[in-house]
């Protein structure tokens, strides 16, 4: 039998890393099963106004071929194990900035903050670990950062309460993949959060201006803030009329 060079340096390779990192496949991948009301809301966007200063990275794949990015069911490598805590079983958000190339991340400039599903550790080395992807909102990359898993709780549907406030407007300032436009089912975040009474369950009006001398703002949206920030919030576009832009005001019903 005719035995490759290749062949030789993958079987060199499997026997000199560690017993978790050699694995090359994980668990069957299984539907979440979450509510449909649930789901959405773990790919939700926020923004960050500084760098997240977060050690957890994802740092490669088991994959025969070389790969940077990986979906639903694949093994995803972690820099970390038992050495710094890391236990199987264990839930992460995957997450990744997003921003223009050379821009800085600040007040002004926020960055936003892309959810690219979760995973669950299956094998811990001490010094990396393997996990499987459980969901996928995206791709998983080289290099996306890791936050402790929590559910989010879905809000029930209320009837419009309140006329939204005149002259007292935030703004929609990004959403998921730094796009410009959105629509119904979609989200968005606004500038303002528990610093100006917003919690969760907030109901709001999102309105365009058509640039026009003497004319009112067009109403184009509603939208319900499902998570609340100190200075922002991310709020479910419920219904359109037109599309939402970023810049456009919105404004809280009271």
């Amino acid at each position: 039998m005719r035995f490759t060079r290749t062949a030789a340096l993958a079987a060199l390779a499997a026997f000199a890393l560690p017993a978790a990192a050699a694995a090359q496949t994980g668990p069957a991948w299984a539907a979440t099963h979450l509510p449909a009301d649930v789901l959405p809301l773990v790919c939700a966007p926020a923004i960050t106004y500084e760098v997240p200063a977060v050690p957890l990275r994802i740092s490669g794949g088991q994959s025969l071929e070389v790969r940077v990015a990986w979906g639903a069911g694949d093994l995803v490598t972690i820099n970390a194990g038992r050495d710094n805590g890391i236990q199987v079983g264990q839930e992460f958000f995957v997450r990744r900035l997003q921003k223009e190339r050379d821009r800085i991340v600040s007040k002004d400039t926020p960055g936003t903050v892309r959810t690219a599903g979760w995973i669950r550790v299956y094998a811990v080395d001490d010094q990396m670990s393997l996990a499987t992807i459980q969901y996928a909102c995206d791709t998983v990359n080289v290099d996306d950062y890791l936050e402790p898993f929590a559910l989010p709780t879905a809000l029930p549907r209320a009837a419009k309460q309140g006329k939204p406030e005149k002259g007292n407007y935030a703004r929609v300032v990004s959403g998921n993949d730094r796009r410009q436009t959105f629509g119904a089912g979609e989200f968005v975040v606004i500038d303002r959060g528990r610093d100006h009474g917003i919690v969760p369950g907030s109901q709001f009006v999102v309105y365009h201006d058509k640039q026009e001398p003497g004319n009112f703002l067009y109403e184009v949206a509603d939208a319900v803030a499902v998570e609340v920030r100190e200075s922002s919030a991310t709020l479910h576009v419920t219904f359109s009329r037109a599309p939402v832009t970023v810049n456009d005001y919105v404004s809280m019903r009271k």
